[in-house]
């Protein structure tokens, strides 16, 4: 809202007017705005759920320490959802169709968590929300987000092509150079194409595009029936991975703080034509106001961080964990890096296996032996470690550990080919 009159004042040659029309200073501005939200307001929130006694209800696993969380404040979500929405819509602009797909995916998944938070604990039933209609919300998503980037005129990547190249009849000629290397000269173009390209890590001509796999005839008219489907998946996959992986303090928050630092340099190369330039990515235009919405995510997370830390005074519920896996997931779509995501969120993707493993193999020695083994301890995974008598800030750091060092390997992929 407030880039809309700062460009007004602009004309007007208000003095400073013109800072809103750089991404750097409004994702400053988004971080700054989103850390006072979530630590100063934030404080008041948990306030009013204790008065609200709105506490989380603890089964007992045997766990140390784990009944001393009895009553904690839960459905803290409120505090990261508040945080992320409110400077997106100061600093970004919310024509922008990116902008646009993150809050909805915000809002809806947010919602979807809210009422398995109130059900939980205002209706005293401690499975919440029924699983399949969870699946539902999750997959209501999927679809939305999917035919948005399908199908909206203003979703669009430019791709270098040689000079000979010919086009499809979706795409059109946006520039042409000359260029001179090593004494030869060779004419390239770059083209714009609304096909739904994105981007393969570890190979070198590293871009595909999905109306591949449908058939060169079919084209961009059925490439949804294999993008729409992969779009549901991924979301259900990241954001159940996120509401997986929080189980202790601080872990869910501060992995995906981390996840949100390496999306916002991913959007800001491929934002900006001169680093998509010299880093031979994809560029995709309007992409830059994604960067103002990342850096209000890190900030919410950061600032939550501040209260959700061992020990924490509030748990974020689903009303958050649901949410920051759905905004990850879309996220990374929306910049064309989904296939990154098993690494990038490979904390997600571990937490989730270990439980996928856990069962199934429970259930296959049970119909063999008669008798169900395990393969870990707990799942998911940090429980295995609890169980194992480590302390809890102790599997959170460490966890945090790997997942800086996937969010490097992450980012080091854009040159590794």
């Amino acid at each position: 809202m407030l880039v809309y009159l700062f460009d007004y004042l602009q004309e007007l040659n208000f003095p400073g007017a013109g800072l809103f029309q750089y991404i750097s200073f409004r994702a400053g501005m988004a971080l700054i705005t989103s850390l006072i939200v979530s630590v100063i307001f934030g404080k008041r929130i948990i306030r009013k759920l204790q008065r609200q006694q709105i506490g989380e209800t603890v089964r007992d696993l045997g766990l140390e320490g784990q009944l001393a969380k009895t009553g904690t404040p839960t459905m803290g979500g409120i505090i990261i959802l508040s945080a992320i929405l409110i400077p997106t819509i100061l600093f970004a602009k919310l024509h922008n169709v990116y902008v646009i797909t993150m809050l909805l995916a915000t809002v809806w998944l947010g919602a979807i968590g809210f009422i398995d938070d109130y059900i939980k604990v205002f209706k005293k039933n401690k499975k919440g929300l029924a699983g399949k209609f969870k699946v539902v919300g999750q997959i209501g998503v999927g679809v939305i987000v999917g035919s948005i980037l399908y199908f909206h005129p203003d979703v669009k990547v430019h791709q270098e092509v040689a000079s000979d190249y010919k086009l499809a009849p979706n795409e059109k000629v946006v520039s042409e150079m000359h260029v001179l290397d090593q004494e030869e000269t060779e004419d390239t173009k770059w083209i714009e194409t609304d096909a739904m390209t994105t981007t393969v890590p570890f190979i070198k001509q590293n871009e595909f595009n999905y109306n591949w796999l449908v058939g060169n005839d079919w084209s961009k008219q059925y490439g949804w029936l294999l993008f729409i489907p992969i779009v549901i998946f991924i979301v259900i996959a990241v954001s159940n991975g996120a509401n997986m992986t929080d189980g202790l303090d601080g872990l869910a928050t501060g992995s995906s703080a981390i996840i949100g630092i390496a999306l916002a340099v991913l959007a800001y190369v491929s934002s900006n034509a001169k680093f998509a330039d010299y880093l031979d990515v994809m560029y995709i235009p309007m992409a830059e106001e994604l960067v103002i919405f990342i850096a209000a995510f890190v900030g919410a997370c950061i600032g939550f961080l501040w209260y959700n830390s061992f020990p924490a005074q509030v748990f974020m519920g689903d009303t958050g964990s649901l949410a920051l896996g759905g905004i990850i997931a879309v996220f990374a779509i929306s910049i064309r890096k989904e296939l990154l995501i098993p690494v990038l969120c490979g904390i997600f993707l571990i937490e989730n296996l270990s439980v996928v493993l856990q069962v199934g193999w429970f259930k296959i020695t049970k119909r063999k032996y008669g008798e169900g083994r395990r393969i870990f301890r707990m799942a998911p995974l940090h429980h295995h470690y609890q169980k194992k008598g480590l302390h809890e800030a102790k599997i959170v750091a460490r966890f945090w550990i790997v997942g800086i060092l996937l969010a490097v390997f992450t980012i080091v992929t854009l040159k590794l080919r």
